[in-house]
């Protein structure tokens, strides 16, 4: 279940820690028109090839990570963003411990 965090500054690094050999998530904002989720990967983790039936937007909070949509690899850092289409493969792996924003709208 998500903290409520309406009103209240935030700063992103914090909210969510490094966790060694893990991928740890936090859900920010849980709506049925989409969700907010922040992620920390270690070095080395990620996320297996897949889909999703809607566009998924990523920010890179800190670190580096390579993101790889159909087929076509893409190295983000640190205040950088990727829109991942929907319905197009894609999958992840943290070249650094990295921290990411996931946005998906679900319309």
């Amino acid at each position: 279940m998500e903290q409520d965090l309406r009103g209240q500054t935030q700063t992103l690094v914090t909210l969510v820690e490094y966790q060694p050999g893990a991928v740890v998530s936090r859900t920010i904002l849980d709506r049925k028109t989409g969700t907010v989720t922040l992620f920390a990967f270690d070095a080395g983790q990620g996320l297996s090839e897949h889909t999703a039936p809607f566009d998924a937007l990523v920010i890179v909070v800190d670190g580096e990570v390579e993101i790889t949509i159909s087929g076509r690899p893409h190295q983000l850092k640190a205040g950088e963003m990727i829109i991942m289409p929907a319905n197009e493969p894609h999958a992840l792996r943290a070249l650094s411990p990295f921290k990411m924003i996931l946005v998906m709208i679900r319309s």
